[in-house]
């Protein structure tokens, strides 16, 4: 029975191009794919999916999608890195800088079913990927972290597990890398995280060392949780301040907001909210300045920024 037909196998992907960055497309103009129809379950929704393999050059490893189209048009990212296609960076980057928000589930209950639903929404549309409403600084900020050229150095090897062991006697004919893996948080990576884009490395490091380049490292004092906003408009109220606050971070509930002056209750919020606003926020129409707040003992707080 053809898998359309059988209706416990509808919701099965079939496909004649994956959707692909251009990194890992590889630099060759002559690709030759294999397609394999059902090849594997999908990494995020789980449903069997067409799998597509290429070499993307001399010298690179053989890869293949991970994912399938419906998941990588909720997200607009690679089938196979599963980074943004527009910016080539990852998911929790992006929805950082531009205060997006999705509902994907990751239960396994949910997720086949909510992608199936989706399926059917993006039937004919490129990306379920909705920006338009996403303030300028987050755009600007975008801009600024792209990677303007593909990175092919990505399509390098594996690491040779034998090398690592001291046990691979090929030498110069081993078609993996023999060089000794960093054991950092870089190495703990999987799909789910990048995909979701929740406490993923790369991310994180991202916007920790762009927070930092834009001067808003995080002060050695870790009870400091004070955020304070600078060159605010005369129309600004209360209100507005804590709409456009929540706005600009889904993941941070009302209640983690301790007060106008102090931003958010915890350590973690407050690095989050510098991360997102480094290039600035957008209130009232205005792009207001970010500032950490300073230590209660010793130095008292500047008059010229107005605590918001």
């Amino acid at each position: 029975m053809p898998p359309k037909a059988d209706i416990n196998k509808a919701g099965w992907e079939q496909s004649e191009f994956p959707i692909l960055c251009e990194t890992c497309l590889g630099s060759n103009p002559f690709v030759r794919m294999s397609k394999q129809e059902y090849g594997r379950s999908c990494g995020t929704c789980a449903r069997p999916f067409t799998v597509f393999r290429w070499n993307p050059g001399a010298g690179a490893r053989f890869k293949t999608t991970v994912i399938c189209q419906t998941c990588a048009k909720i997200k607009n990212v690679c089938q196979t890195c599963l980074l943004d296609l527009e910016y080539g960076l990852p998911t929790q980057v992006r929805d950082t800088a531009l205060a997006l928000q999705h509902e994907a589930p990751t239960s396994d209950i949910n997720r086949e079913y909510y992608a199936q639903n989706m399926e059917s929404k993006l039937e004919g549309n490129k990306s379920g990927l909705d920006s338009g409403r996403a303030s300028s600084a987050g755009k600007e900020m975008l801009k600024q972290l792209a990677r303007s050229d593909p990175y092919y150095k990505r399509n390098r090897p594996q690491i040779c597990s034998f090398f690592v062991k001291g046990e691979c006697n090929r030498g110069n004919e081993c078609p993996y890398r023999h060089e000794r893996p960093a054991n950092n948080e870089l190495a703990h990576q999987n799909i789910q995280d990048r995909y979701h884009g929740q406490n993923d490395p790369v991310a994180r490091k991202i916007l920790t060392t762009h927070a930092e380049n834009q001067g808003l490292k995080p002060p050695d004092d870790v009870t400091i949780t004070s955020i304070f906003l600078s060159s605010l408009s005369p129309d600004s109220t209360d209100v507005s301040i804590r709409t456009r606050v929540l706005q600009s971070l889904p993941t941070v509930q009302p209640t983690q907001i301790k007060s106008v002056v102090h931003v958010a209750k915890s350590r973690a919020d407050a690095e989050l909210a510098a991360q997102a606003w480094a290039n600035g926020l957008e209130i009232d129409g205005e792009t207001v300045g970010i500032k950490w707040g300073r230590s209660r003992t010793g130095v008292t707080k500047p008059s010229s920024l107005p605590p918001v």
